[in-house]
């Protein structure tokens, strides 16, 4: 039997946090600049103010007991979920909320700033399902690891690609858009997603948000002035170190200026 938590939030975080992951395992409790990186996710999230809860999902024990250390919510979840979507969606149906905040574990360059843009065009009522762009860097159009976006005027998705998208024909100066993995739901958008086929094209581009655009589902993508950087590799976690050393030093220096980390 499923116990269900009654205390219900209208915004409720998840971090999914999967200790397996392929290319840099145990990533979510490699240190990063003197802390696990799953403690700079949760610092960062619990900043932001419209997240009434935040819970951490997990498939392991380890990840587990260093949530409880810490006083962290934790919830365990099947090592057999496939995404991290999957995961968020095996917590809503344990966890009441509105809406559910997919919030990845491995982006310990996360500010309290996304999750606001991220929450921000939930005051339509026809939004279902949000996720964050940022102007691309020079060095990653033409990155197959940096997923670019394109949107409708209203800020819709048309479409999500490793390749370098829109192609600009004439070289008039096209504006690219890096999309940020993060994802907030309506909880009847959320409980749609697992009852989704796998699409073509989600298959194809390795991009499970193409599922949502396939099966009709719109995705409206907010920006962002913050970019970030999801750490996959080890080259990707010493870069980020060298940011997060960075900005301590800069932000004891001078504790009232705000400043933006840049990958």
């Amino acid at each position: 039997m499923i116990e269900t938590h009654q205390n219900s939030s209208r915004v409720l975080g998840v971090i999914p946090a999967r200790l397996a992951s392929t290319r840099l395992p145990r990533k979510v409790l490699r240190q990063i600049a003197g802390r696990p990186m799953l403690a700079w996710v949760v610092e960062a999230a619990r900043a932001c103010p419209q997240l009434d809860n935040l819970i951490v999902a997990t498939d392991s024990d380890e990840v587990a007991d260093l949530c409880r250390q810490n006083n962290w919510p934790v919830q365990i979840t099947s090592p057999d979920l496939p995404s991290g979507s999957d995961r968020v969606h095996a917590v809503a149906q344990l966890y009441p909320a509105d809406i559910y905040v997919n919030i990845q574990g491995d982006e310990p360059l996360l500010r309290a700033e996304h999750l606001t843009a991220l929450l921000r065009p939930f005051n339509q009522p026809h939004v279902d399902v949000t996720t964050l762009k940022v102007r691309c860097t020079e060095a990653n159009i033409h990155n197959p690891n940096a997923v670019k976006v394109v949107t409708a005027a209203d800020g819709r998705a048309l479409y999500f690609s490793r390749a370098t998208i829109p192609y600009d024909r004439d070289a008039a100066g096209a504006t690219y858009w890096k999309h940020i993995g993060l994802y907030a739901y309506r909880k009847a958008a959320l409980d749609r997603f697992p009852t989704l086929p796998t699409s073509t094209l989600e298959t194809t581009e390795r991009l499970e948000q193409l599922r949502f655009l396939e099966n009709g589902l719109s995705l409206y993508v907010e920006p962002t002035d913050f970019d970030t950087i999801g750490v996959d590799t080890e080259a990707d976690l010493q870069h980020v170190e060298a940011l997060l050393l960075a900005a301590t030093a800069s932000s004891a220096a001078t504790p009232t200026h705000a400043k933006k980390l840049s990958s």
